[in-house]
């Protein structure tokens, strides 16, 4: 809350545009406000018996609340030059009737549906200052031009502020006294405008406004990201785990056994030995090679060594689908690690279910940074029906996405290809590795 007052512009000439163009607009949009909300609440308790039709008609004074206040917080971030939240509304659960009443248990829409209630005698106050101080400023340094016009009558029954208070009969003493408080009223205008902007702002930071709601779920959301995240590397450590056995591990065995069975016959038989030898190298590259495999579903080197779009490059060229490769050439420029390593699995992922799965005959892959958010697409021309909820190793990529606030999201109509987007957020502190 300290934060919100000392970011608060201050009161000066500066300032009066942009808090006359808040206030004096002010009290019709607070009329129509009180209006809707009265109505909407009488009209749905009266209707609440019939059916519970008076619960839609709630939900939707809920939603017109939220309408005048998201433009409330709008004219607010105009007026000083800031945005206004978080404001963060809870999530509808549940289907049919029970998902109609967890709207009602938002407590921010609540809160939208007071304030529309509470503004306008607020308003009354603060409009009515905005309009008379603005008008005796103005109105009274220019008197002297059109006081003139003003119709006199009967001089004995009109008195001016001057005779009522004993500055003397005439004009000019009328003219001094209301162009000094003229004057008066002007020099402090500023001041008095930002007391009454100030008065409706704090109550649209108060009331408008929870901070600790969204941090609340935000701190949810991390939480569910981290069970995720933690899920998605066990998984990945069983997959490494089962690769290995049924790989590396089988063909280290069998080389054992065939060098075993050379080194006894090695002496007596050497022919003999001799394709066991043979044997044995060939084991050592299939096993070599299927460690390099194994090795590059974990942390692949190249993608350590030489950035993303090297690792990249090397990954399209492996897949035996014919696939082109568009790399941003920002991204010469390395990202964090979590980063390149959420952006490659994606694509990798998305080509291993390309070679398995698609039936495609052409697959584009597309790695582009816009400002702060990396976009990664895989596109192929296959069958399509792919989906996450499905396995094919997507529900994974969500959840490793996850881990770094990215988001996944996966087109793939029946007979119509696949299209996988991943978003993922770059911090703004990260620096180059």
């Amino acid at each position: 809350m300290n934060t919100q007052i000392t970011d608060r512009p201050r009161a000066g000439w500066r300032q009066v545009p942009r808090d006359l163009g808040y206030l004096l607009p002010g009290l019709p949009i607070a009329v129509a406000s009180f209006t809707l909300m009265v109505t909407g609440f009488s009209l749905g308790a009266g209707l609440f018996v019939l059916a519970f039709l008076g619960l839609v008609v709630w939900i939707a004074m809920l939603g017109i609340a939220r309408g005048f206040a998201a433009a409330e917080r709008a004219r607010v971030a105009v007026m000083e030059d800031r945005p206004v939240g978080p404001a963060y509304h809870r999530p509808a659960s549940g289907k049919g009737l029970g998902r109609l009443f967890s709207y009602l248990r938002d407590p921010l829409a609540w809160r939208e549906w007071g304030f529309g209630i509470l503004i306008l005698p607020i308003r009354c106050f603060t409009w009515s200052m905005t309009i008379g101080w603005t008008a005796a400023a103005f109105g009274g340094t220019s008197y002297a031009l059109w006081e003139w016009a003003l119709p006199r009558g009967d001089e004995a029954e009109n008195e001016t502020l001057a005779e009522l208070i004993g500055l003397g009969e005439g004009r000019l003493p009328d003219i001094l006294l209301t162009t000094g408080l003229g004057l008066i009223a002007l020099a402090t205008l500023p001041w008095v405008l930002r007391a009454m902007a100030l008065t409706e702002s704090s109550l649209v930071w108060g009331m408008l406004t929870n901070e600790n709601a969204a941090l609340r779920a935000r701190a949810d959301e991390l939480s569910r990201s981290r069970t995720a995240v933690v899920q998605a590397e066990a998984d990945t450590l069983r997959r490494v785990e089962r690769d290995i056995h049924d790989g590396p591990q089988q063909r280290l065995v069998r080389l054992s056994m065939d060098l075993e069975s050379a080194q006894r016959r090695f002496d007596d038989d050497p022919d003999a030995a001799r394709p066991l030898l043979e044997g044995a190298v060939t084991q050592t590259k299939e096993a070599l090679a299927e460690l390099r495999a194994v090795s590059r579903g974990i942390a692949p080197p190249i993608l350590t060594d030489r950035g993303l779009a090297a690792a990249l490059a090397a990954a399209t060229a492996r897949c035996p689908v014919p696939t082109t490769l568009d790399v941003g050439a920002d991204l010469a420029e390395r990202l964090p690690s979590a980063i390149e390593n959420a952006a490659y699995f994606v694509v990798t992922e998305s080509l291993t279910n390309v070679a398995k799965h698609s039936q495609a005959s052409q697959c584009s892959v597309s790695v582009i940074r816009v400002g702060d958010v990396l976009h990664v697409q895989v596109a192929d021309d296959g069958r399509g029906g792919a989906h996450p909820g499905k396995g094919h190793g997507l529900a994974g990529l969500a959840d490793r996405l996850a881990g770094v606030d990215g988001r996944l999201d996966v087109a793939s109509p029946p007979a119509g290809g696949t299209v996988v987007t991943a978003e993922l957020p770059i911090p703004a502190t990260s620096a180059t590795r």
